[in-house]
C-alpha cells in the first residue's frame, strides 16, 4: 500500500525488513549530503567570485582617483576657480563611486558568511541519531 505522497506505507514490515533497509537509507543520506555540499560550494565560490570583483572595481577606480587629485593640485594652484572646483568635483565623485563599489563588494562576502555549511547539516543529523539512540 501507498501513501499518498507515493512512499510505501511500512508500518507492517518485519524488524529484519526494516533493519536490511537501512544500508541503503544511509547510502541515500551520503549521497544527499554530498550533493548539498557540492551545490554549497559552489553557491560560496560565485558569491566570493562576485564580491572579489566589486573589490577590484572599487580599487581600479580609487587607482585612477589619485591623477585627479594631482589634476585638482595643479589646478586649483595655477588657474581659475571654476578649474580646480571642476576637479574637486571629478574627485568626489570618484571616491562616492569607490565608497559604493567597495559598499557592494562588501554585502556580497557577509553573504558568505549567511549561507549554511553542510558540515552543519551533518553535525546536525549525527546529534539527532544519537538522540535516538
Amino acid at each position: 500500500m501507498t501513501t499518498p505522497r507515493g512512499f510505501r506505507d511500512r508500518a507492517d514490515d518485519s524488524l529484519l525488513t526494516l533493519l536490511g533497509d537501512v544500508p541503503e537509507l544511509v547510502r541515500n543520506l551520503v549521497i544527499a549530503e554530498v550533493e548539498a555540499a557540492k551545490a554549497w560550494l559552489a553557491k560560496t565560490a560565485k558569491n566570493a567570485g562576485v564580491g572579489t570583483g566589486w573589490i577590484i572595481g572599487a580599487l581600479f577606480v580609487l587607482f585612477w582617483s589619485i591623477p585627479v587629485l594631482g589634476t585638482f593640485v595643479i589646478a586649483g594652484l595655477s588657474s581659475w576657480w571654476p578649474v580646480w572646483l571642476s576637479a574637486l568635483v571629478v574627485f568626489v565623485v570618484m571616491i562616492l563611486i569607490t565608497a559604493v563599489l567597495g559598499l557592494l563588494g562588501y554585502l556580497q562576502f557577509r553573504k558568505l558568511a549567511r549561507a549554511q555549511n553542510p558540515v552543519q547539516s551533518i553535525v546536525q543529523d549525527v546529534k539527532e541519531v544519537r538522540d535516538e539512540l
